[in-house]
């Protein structure tokens, strides 16, 4: 028996489309004589609607595409993949978190998933009625399956014997003879998740003795990305066939044989991660119907860094730069960036704004009575420079990049209404060390970014001979305390985590300001982060 897999990257709540592409997919598994294709959890509405599940006829729209799909399906394929469905119960939440089981001539199949994610960014049990996974198996031209949605796998015991339910629901089924069991999934993507999806797969496979296939969506949906990276493994865990990441891709399995249409090699650590933030602003503009982006350039690295993933997204006639010299701005800092847009092929633009801070300074001093040098000017060089940043949003109806990273937006060192503006922000779950060894990568072959721009200190260029260092912990070790108190919610130990862990408390407010960050790490700042601006918690 043959079986596709298929990852796809569906659009949220655009029925039609996925509808399209689904059939697409179909038909290409037909063409390879394939017996089944597998498609991705909630394949047909997209990942995750959250409360778009307030408005029923979404629901009711995406039931009618569903409809048309069974119609158009060619005859002796069956067709596997995830989608929302009304609970008909009066009790219990209105919907399902389901899969279908389509086939021409046949009624359709559901199977319901059973755990339901409320940790991190997602929070399912707020409309979603757990389903009983003990009901999920089935059989297809002879063949015996046992399917189950992304969650229902994940409640193994770790090696330390940990695990994030009171019950394993698969531990309570009822073990029969299959040939595979089968897992759709909506996974994000972090640094190190293939491991954990892995451990979980094969932990699966070893109980039901069975091979497993596990179909993981693709796409970036707001904050999040879905790297795909399908596979399947046989019954002791070893990896027989893979997708490719952060793409869509369809592949092939004969269960009886074991021959695979293709194997795919694992990505290099920091080209995983370019790969993932490229799809992340490629996805979050072309599903809010954006074309255009730009950034200001500074001549230092994380703006050089958000200029060449953007490139890498949109193609260079769709990003610009903008350099926004003012009194404290080195020269070196301009001719780094044209340099950088000259490399990049990024139109670029160069705004005097000392000219504006000069009058700001004069108003604040009559209005406000300011007077001498203090954080005061430093924040209206900042917001001036956001101000002109937004206002050629709204003159080229283009998306502002904004270029901190996670180690800037732990410690507070951003400016509201300042370098915070933006529509999104990919390096905000890096780290400076990730931050460098993108622009390495991206200097690996030609010298894309100037080195320069690599070895010279950073700086945000706001007083005279600022560095940033003069405000922060060496970037090393601050890099660390952020990864320790932030992603591994660890205590103050060494002397840059105690200087951290109370900015990092009382600074909360300016991180629910900012945009939209790209999640690369197990934790992240934004949606997933559910900690309060208005406390007295002090851990020193």
């Amino acid at each position: 028996m043959r079986i596709a897999l298929a990852q796809i990257n569906p659009t949220l709540a655009d029925f039609k489309y996925n509808k399209e592409k689904i059939l697409d997919f179909v038909h290409q598994a037909h063409q390879r004589k394939c017996d089944m294709v597998v498609l991705p959890e909630c394949a047909l509405f997209g990942y995750h609607p959250f409360d778009l599940l307030e408005r029923k006829k979404l629901v009711l729209q995406q039931e009618a595409e569903l409809k048309d799909i069974h119609k158009k399906i060619p005859k002796g394929i069956a067709v596997i993949f995830g989608l929302i469905m009304r609970n008909p119960e009066k009790k219990g939440r209105p919907y399902f978190n389901s899969a279908v089981l389509l086939a021409k001539g046949e009624k359709p199949r559901f199977f319901h998933k059973q755990l339901l994610p409320t940790g991190d960014v997602f929070d399912e049990a707020r409309f979603i009625e757990p389903g009983d996974v003990s009901q999920n198996y089935f059989q297809w031209k002879g063949k015996k399956f046992f399917l189950t949605i992304c969650e229902d796998i994940w409640a193994w015991p770790d090696k330390k014997g940990h695990s994030p339910y009171k019950v394993n629901p698969l531990a309570k089924v009822k073990k029969k003879k299959i040939d595979m069991v089968i897992n759709l999934s909506a996974s994000p993507y972090f640094v190190g998740k293939m491991k954990q999806r892995e451990y979980v797969t094969s932990q699966t496979a070893a109980y039901f003795n069975a091979p497993m296939m596990y179909v993981n969506i693709v796409g970036g949906q707001d904050e999040i990305i879905f790297d795909g990276a399908s596979f399947v493994i046989d019954k002791k865990g070893k990896k027989l066939l893979s997708c490719q990441s952060f793409k869509e891709d369809i592949n092939v399995i004969d269960i009886e044989t074991g021959e695979v249409w293709n194997k795919t090699s694992a990505l290099q650590k920091t080209e995983e991660l370019r790969q993932a933030l490229v799809l992340g602003i490629q996805d979050f503009c072309l599903k809010t119907g954006l074309k255009k982006v730009h950034l200001g350039l500074s001549g230092g690295i994380d703006s050089a860094v958000v200029a060449a993933l953007a490139v890498d997204a949109l193609g260079p006639a769709n990003v610009t730069g903008l350099a926004l010299p003012g009194p404290f701005n080195a020269e070196e800092s301009l001719t780094l960036s044209q340099v950088l847009a000259k490399n990049l092929g990024i139109a670029f633009k160069t705004v005097e704004i000392q000219s504006m801070y000069e009058k700001a300074v004069e108003a604040f001093s009559k209005g406000l009575g300011l007077e001498g040098f203090s954080l005061v000017n430093e924040n209206i060089q900042a917001r001036l420079r956001g101000m002109t940043l937004m206002a050629f949003s709204n003159k080229e109806n283009s998306m502002l990049l904004t270029t901190s990273n996670k180690s800037e937006y732990a410690s507070g060192y951003s400016t509201l209404y300042g370098d915070m503006c933006g529509g999104l922000a990919p390096i905000g779950d890096l780290t400076k060390e990730q931050v460098y060894d993108l622009a390495n990568l991206y200097n690996s072959q030609d010298e894309i970014i100037p080195k320069r721009i690599i070895t010279r200190a950073p700086s945000a260029e706001l007083r005279p001979n600022q560095k940033d260092q003069d405000s922060l912990p060496p970037y090393e070790d601050l890099d660390r305390a952020v990864v320790y108190l932030v992603e591994k919610s660890g205590e103050a130990k060494t002397k840059t985590d105690k200087w951290l862990l109370p900015i990092l408390m009382r600074t909360e407010f300016k991180r629910w300001q900012a945009a939209p960050i790209l999640k690369v790490s197990q934790h992240s700042f934004g949606r997933g982060r559910r900690y309060p601006i208005a406390h007295r918690a002090k851990e020193i």
